[in-house]
């Protein structure tokens, strides 16, 4: 049971919080890059739609494979340890970036983005439970909502400083127009300003880990109960748990691939006919909207119950794509960058309504939730796929899709009571 584990007293408590909290702002930014990086690539290397959100898939598949491993790593270590771990996982990815720059190859950074997101899956399964156990379990989804908006925070900010940094360094050639040694050299070159970004980023996560080592004997006994991948997919027996993973799962690939569509959607002359750069930073608005719709979800969920205000937002975030798809100008790019602020509650309600009573299974179900991310791989995907043999508006209807997912699991936990 959750009070087997024993939680710190009040103010270590707190502090203890805002330490987290600050980790859903870093990796939320890191996360968000990605649809900075796409366009940067796609250019660079002369990728399809579909091809750019392998980017995605390395990203996220990163999420299936080690979320288990990571809660039994989590088990084992205790929360803060599990913390450290992730952000040192998460440095190394970041420096990969570096090697990848060299080679000018694609598959470099692909490498890098999958042992980023490894260290990424590990933070996100010690953290997200670990801060639902920092107060009282009635007010756990708006404690993570309220974290989630930090998280927010850092996908509104990082989006703005990398289109400036990445997207404002476009190069004036035309890969193109180059092959051997000498398309190499340019990629290479051009690549060698991402890995600026990341070099960059490895340093802050590093300093943070120094951080929370200092604290890690802050909480004693916080371990929660072994967990195996035979033991976490039992789990999928339980109603609400099984509709959980698939309701994550939906919401994932539907925020991410809309995200990673997002510059090349208001680039096109039927939208906003914007620049690269001056579309990443419109890119900042949708993340943005999240960021402020997760504080007022903080505010509205200590009154309106967690399953209904989840299904009233997917089902608005569903109308709001549907008018996008549907028109042209400046309805379409801002009625999909909208959207954003429907997306804010949904990770942490679905998170903390699929968890709702697991006790002592808590850090199971945390992972096995963790690996529904893995939506974020295949959607995107898919939407891509679609969007190269149609247009990104038609693509645009598996989000939709995902949204009604969403709605009816809403209403389901409102139906349970």
């Amino acid at each position: 049971m959750q009070d087997e584990i024993r939680t710190p007293d009040t103010g270590t408590s707190r502090t203890l919080a805002w330490l987290v909290i600050g980790l859903f702002f870093i990796w939320g930014g890191a996360t968000s890059l990605n649809d900075v990086l796409i366009p940067k690539l796609r250019g660079l290397y002369s990728l399809t739609h579909a091809e750019g959100m392998l980017t995605q898939f390395a990203f996220f598949t990163a999420y299936f494979i080690v979320s288990i491993p990571a809660g039994s790593l989590v088990a084992k270590i205790g929360y803060l340890r599990g913390i450290v771990t992730g952000l040192i996982v998460t440095a190394i990815g970041a420096l990969l970036f570096w090697p990848a720059a060299l080679s000018g190859m694609y598959v470099g950074f692909l490498v890098a983005l999958f042992v980023l997101a490894a260290g990424i899956t590990i933070l996100q399964v010690a953290a997200n439970p670990f801060i639902a156990l920092l107060g009282d379990e009635k007010t756990s989804s708006s404690r993570l909502t309220f974290a989630q908006a930090f998280n927010s925070l850092g996908t509104t900010v990082w989006p703005y400083i990398g289109s400036t940094l990445i997207l404002g360094a476009a190069a004036t050639t035309d890969p193109t127009t180059l092959s051997g040694t000498a398309l190499d050299a340019f990629r290479a070159a051009e690549s060698a300003v991402v890995a600026h970004v990341y070099i960059g980023i490895a340093i802050v996560l590093l300093l943070v880990a120094a951080i929370f080592w200092a604290r890690r004997n802050a909480v004693r006994d916080e371990r929660p109960a072994a967990v195996g991948f035979m033991n976490s997919l039992e789990l999928l027996g339980q109603r609400r748990v099984l509709f959980g993973v698939v309701a994550l799962f939906a919401y994932v690939g539907a925020e991410v691939a809309i995200g990673s569509l997002m510059v090349n959607y208001l680039q096109q002359p039927g939208t906003l006919g914007l620049d690269a750069q001056t579309a990443g930073h419109r890119l900042s608005l949708y993340w943005g909207g999240a960021m402020v719709g997760r504080f007022i979800g903080a505010a509205l969920l200590q009154r309106v119950p967690a399953g209904k205000l989840l299904a009233t937002f997917a089902a608005l975030a569903g109308v709001l794509v549907a008018i996008s798809m549907g028109s042209s100008g400046a309805v379409a790019g801002w009625s999909l960058l909208a959207v954003g602020l429907f997306n804010s509650i949904m990770f942490p309600t679905i998170f903390s309504l699929s968890l709702k009573g697991l006790g002592d299974k808590t850090a199971e179900g945390s992972g096995l939730l963790c690996m529904a991310i893995v939506g974020g791989a295949i959607l995107p995907l898919a939407t891509g796929a679609l969007a190269d043999a149609t247009t990104i508006a038609t693509a645009l209807s598996i989000p939709i899709v995902c949204y009604v997912v969403i709605a009816i699991f809403g209403l389901a936990d409102r139906a349970e009571g």
